[in-house]
């Protein structure tokens, strides 16, 4: 058995409010999709269905994680589409999924794929328990008889030949796959869903999902620490660079970049909180591209790594260690630079400054050390 997920993600996602497509928001420091992807990373090949001027923020988010195919004027067209792609492949089951149910438990992926055994195709669902209504001008026009009625979840599977046979034949829009099957007339299995495995519609549904994901991560949450060090001397010049913030001077520091000590520290500090080494792995001083590059490219990265990797920063702390310059004046806007590089806010990055006391090589004003520790937490 080969299987195939397709995410389907090319909607706009209008009643969650103003902004970004629900899609692409954020949700506990990673976009909704990221989360969605990386439920099914370990079931089988990934295509996403993205509008197309969602392309290149694709590419930007997912990499080589998943296929991207461009969505249609429709659903069903865009789901069509995805399964275009697999024609000619070893698939023999697919699992349709929304792009905006981030939280799918793989319970329910594996009961949807097992239900395939004996069925052309199989989805998850809830049993109404609420009562039902009718309404007509805001008032109460009657009642619903609610047995046999389901809330429809996704993932909904089936098997790759009559799917797409089904969407082929469709006439038009549906409201699901589970209608276009049924349309081509496949009998679809109801097996058990999940209410964590709720569809993000509206604004007050990420509050919800950020809850039920601290509740499943609480007790497994990924602390890491990283500790970062870093010291350049100083060379002929008239100012210093100290984390993104120029300062006059009467020495420049050297270095093969801009010789930013505080923040090759702190950069340093993320990469060893995700054992990713340090910058010259990511940046190696052999390159020449990287000769007088500005620090802030690499702390950057650091950063947007540790966000690939599921981690938002806690706090980064940053001391440099000089008699001169002095550091004091300037503490407050290098933190601000740090935590805007870093997108985090300027209350979890904090920079100071101490001597050495007139020892060693800083006391005898050869140079700069600093010092970085950052926390990461798993997200």
């Amino acid at each position: 058995m080969s299987v195939a997920v397709i995410i389907v993600a090319a909607g706009r996602g209008t009643r969650a409010g103003e902004g970004l497509p629900k899609q692409w928001r954020d949700l506990a420091g990673r976009p909704v999709l990221a989360h969605t992807v990386e439920a099914f990373a370990d079931l089988g090949r990934v295509i996403v269905v993205l509008h197309p001027d969602d392309m290149i923020r694709g590419l930007e988010l997912l990499g080589g994680s998943a296929t991207l195919v461009a969505g249609g004027a429709s659903r069903a067209e865009s789901v069509q589409n995805a399964l275009e792609t697999l024609e000619g492949s070893d698939v023999t089951r697919v699992l349709i999924h929304d792009g905006a149910r981030p939280l799918i438990p793989q319970k329910v992926q594996q009961a949807v794929l097992d239900a395939l055994d004996t069925h052309p195709g199989a989805a998850p669902a809830l049993p109404v328990t609420d009562a039902l209504w009718r309404g007509e001008n805001g008032l109460v026009a009657g009642t619903q008889d609610r047995e046999g009625l389901y809330r429809a979840q996704t993932p909904q599977g089936f098997r790759f030949p009559e799917i797409l046979a089904a969407h082929r034949a469709h006439p038009g829009n549906a409201a699901d796959d589970v209608e276009v099957a049924r349309a081509a007339g496949m009998a679809v299995a109801i097996v058990p869903g999940h209410e964590d495995n709720l569809k993000i519609t509206y604004a007050e549904d990420f509050a919800r999902a950020e809850a039920i994901l601290r509740e499943k991560k609480g007790s497994q949450m990924d602390v890491r620490l990283g500790n970062g060090y870093d010291v350049h001397a100083f060379t002929e010049g008239d100012h210093v660079i100290l984390c993104g913030v120029s300062i006059p001077h009467d020495k420049a520091l050297l270095g093969h970049s801009d010789a930013d000590v505080g923040m090759h520290a702190l950069t340093d500090a993320i990469y060893g909180a995700m054992a990713e080494g340090d910058i010259g792995r990511h940046f190696p001083p052999s390159d020449p591209q990287w000769k007088g590059a500005a620090s802030w490219i690499f702390l950057e990265h650091a950063a947007n790594l540790a966000r690939e990797k599921g981690f938002r920063i806690g706090n980064a702390d940053v001391t440099l260690i000089c008699e001169r310059p002095k550091v004091g004046p300037h503490a407050i806007a290098m933190a601000q630079e740090l935590a805007r590089i870093m997108n985090v806010p300027a209350d979890r990055v904090s920079v100071k400054a101490t001597t050495s006391e007139r020892l060693g090589f800083t006391g005898r004003e050869e140079g700069i050390a600093s010092i970085a520790t950052v926390t990461l937490i798993g997200v």
